[in-house]
């Protein structure tokens, strides 16, 4: 029997795909006027869920708050520009470098140790990338490190989270995203904008649902059960990719660049793997 938490976070990871898709719909568009109506949507959303559950909306460790909408905000529009750019399951495989760069970041900003093993781990993971760029030419190398950008700010605000984990109510970090974006997201586009079709804002629109309703789920199943007991369940999102990229995107890839997607995977869970077994030899 699948646990809650577990179906949630697969639900979570549903969501985001589908979120995925839509801004590949829109790649015409740019990407600041994405990530705008994304913001638009989830800022509308947070703030409702906050006021029906009574919940103040500022928070207490506001620098941090703050923080992590910043590093976010960067995350998403790198994230969005390799999504139009690139194809949507390669784009997806870099940005699992995140939890890579949470670990190495978390060193430094809340003082946890990386074992050097781990560090052989992380490195099965960016051989994958380099694989994955190497036998894939639809894609420069700005494009690459565009995704790589993306990933490295995602661990900056994972970290971020991690320092508001016993002050702030999951909603209320969820609120700060977009309530920082939004402006700079505005001020983007006032540079440059393109009217979206009706087909466009339905996909906008729909990016912004489907992104709030993965963040919902995740933070539903990260309170429902232990993150070590079902993180691994986010890389069905790999699935998810490849699948939609290809019925809906007709996406292919070189079998090498499917091999680079295995190493990041497996790197990743390696990782896991290893933390997981080293928590529970450690002294009660």
């Amino acid at each position: 029997m699948i646990s809650k938490g577990a179906q949630y976070l697969v639900l979570a990871t549903f969501f985001y795909a589908l979120m995925n898709v839509c801004v590949k719909f829109v790649f015409h568009l740019p990407v600041m006027e994405v990530v705008l109506a994304r913001c638009i949507v989830c800022l509308v959303a947070s703030y409702t869920h906050l006021k029906l559950i009574h919940q103040p909306i500022w928070g207490n460790n506001k620098k941090a708050l703050v923080l992590r909408g910043v590093f976010g905000m960067i995350s998403l529009t790198a994230f969005f520009y390799t999504l139009q750019k690139i194809p949507m399951a390669s784009a997806v495989a870099i940005q699992y470098l995140s939890p890579i760069f949470t670990i190495i970041l978390a060193t430094f900003i809340v003082k946890e140790k990386t074992s050097p093993v781990q560090y052989l781990f992380f490195l099965i993971s960016f051989i994958g990338v380099f694989f994955i760029k190497g036998f894939d030419l639809r894609f420069s190398v700005f494009d690459l490190c565009m995704g790589i950008t993306s990933a490295f700010f995602s661990g900056l605000a994972y970290n971020m989270i991690r320092k508001t984990s016993t002050t702030e109510h999951p909603m209320v970090v969820v609120f700060y995203f977009p309530l920082v974006a939004l402006p700079v997201a505005l001020i983007g586009t006032c540079f440059d904008f393109i009217m979206p079709t009706t087909t466009d804002w339905i996909f906008l629109i729909m990016s912004g649902i489907f992104s709030q309703l993965g963040q919902t789920f995740m933070t539903i199943a990260l309170q429902k059960e232990k993150a070590s007991g079902i993180v691994n369940l986010q890389y069905a999102g790999m699935i998810f990719s490849l699948a939609l990229g290809y019925f809906i995107f007709r996406e292919t890839y070189p079998v090498l660049s499917l091999a680079g997607m295995l190493l990041i995977v497996s790197g990743i869970i390696l990782n896991f793997i290893f933390s997981k077994s080293r928590l529970k030899l450690k002294p009660r």
